[in-house]
């Protein structure tokens, strides 16, 4: 098997519902996605695939609709708000966490058709996430 793996930093805003803590309040992270792609057999070129094929089709959405973005749950008050003030947000189903913003990067990657083994989100410089099937 082999795997490689693309690094992607972006930084992003959020709170957490239903937390009791710090990470109820607005705040925000510098974020590093670590992308991990495997395969049994490599391309003619003798690639799993070729990073700046990662880098253009999933930096360029993270880019798009993560970096310098409130990232926030569709049941959150504060998406009215935003809205009618027209700030840059993006709506998950599931409470903006490390793990679930891994997920989100996971499943965009796989619906892109790239062989995705897991999605690792560095919060902070200590702590990450890791989604993986």
């Amino acid at each position: 098997m082999y795997q490689i793996l693309k690094s992607i930093s972006f930084c992003y805003g959020h709170r957490l519902l239903k937390y009791q803590g710090p990470c109820a309040n607005l705040h925000g992270h510098n974020a590093r996605a670590e992308i991990t792609l495997a395969s049994e057999q490599l391309d003619e070129r003798g690639m799993v695939m070729d990073f700046g094929d990662i880098k253009s089709v999933i930096k360029t959405w993270i880019d798009d609709n993560l970096d310098h973005t409130m990232l926030l749950c569709k049941d959150d008050p504060l998406v009215a708000v935003l809205t009618d003030n027209q700030e840059k947000f993006y709506l998950m189903d599931k409470n903006p966490t490390a793990e679930n913003i891994a997920e989100l990067i996971f499943n965009y990657a796989e619906q892109q058709n790239f062989p995705v083994e897991s999605v690792t989100l560095w919060e902070s410089d200590t702590s990450f996430a890791r989604f993986l099937r």
